[in-house]
């Protein structure tokens, strides 16, 4: 998924889930070491996986990304819940995703 795209896509995804335009958005770019597997808590959060590359793996609780599967026949870029990324490559790799928070009726502004 194109940065682009989810700017036009987080706007209606937010509006299906019943946040309207309550939430904030923050940009995240990890830098994965060889064989690194990092694990991210996102239970009322979604992350959108941008730019994915073959080396690296995204699973959570709502999907999976990992074009190196062969018993999946769909891919996800939105993920929420518990996280993991893998890089499975001999190299570090950049992993990109926009975080999008819900707002809370007692957040601070």
């Amino acid at each position: 998924m194109n940065i682009q795209l989810a700017v036009e896509y987080i706007p209606r995804r937010m509006h299906e889930l019943g946040y309207g335009d309550q939430y904030n958005i923050r940009f995240r770019h990890f830098m994965l070491q060889p064989d690194e597997e990092r694990k991210i808590e996102a239970l009322n959060q979604l992350f959108l996986l941008i730019d994915p590359l073959d080396s690296i793996a995204v699973i959570s609780d709502f999907g999976l990304y990992d074009s190196t599967a062969s018993n999946v026949n769909e891919l996800q870029y939105e993920h929420q819940g518990c996280i993991r990324i893998i890089n499975y490559a001999t190299t570090i790799q950049p992993v990109r995703f926009i975080q999008i928070i819900p707002k809370n009726e007692k957040q601070c502004l």
